[in-house]
């Protein structure tokens, strides 16, 4: 089962522990795991910032087929996103 965590892996477990006389609790399974370098690392959360289907006017791409043949010649922005 990919991207199964610990906890989760603990309680799917845990029956199979104790049928096997198993001692072996959460922390201790995280113990064994990080030892063995099997823990899954947490994915990273990121910002959604661009929503393209609403019902405000979208604006053109003017520079689409415009290549610029000198410096300063085309300026652009963008919007800085801080929590």
């Amino acid at each position: 089962m990919p991207r199964l965590g610990t906890r989760k892996l603990y309680h799917l477990l845990a029956d199979q522990f104790d049928h096997l006389g198993v001692k072996l609790g959460r922390d201790g399974l995280f113990d064994y795991l990080r030892e063995q370098k099997m823990l899954i690392r947490p994915l990273k959360s990121y910002t959604k910032t661009t929503h393209s289907k609403h019902w405000l006017k979208k604006h053109p791409n003017l520079l689409r087929d415009l290549v610029p043949s000198r410096m300063e010649e085309v300026f652009v922005s963008d919007i800085t996103y801080v929590r």
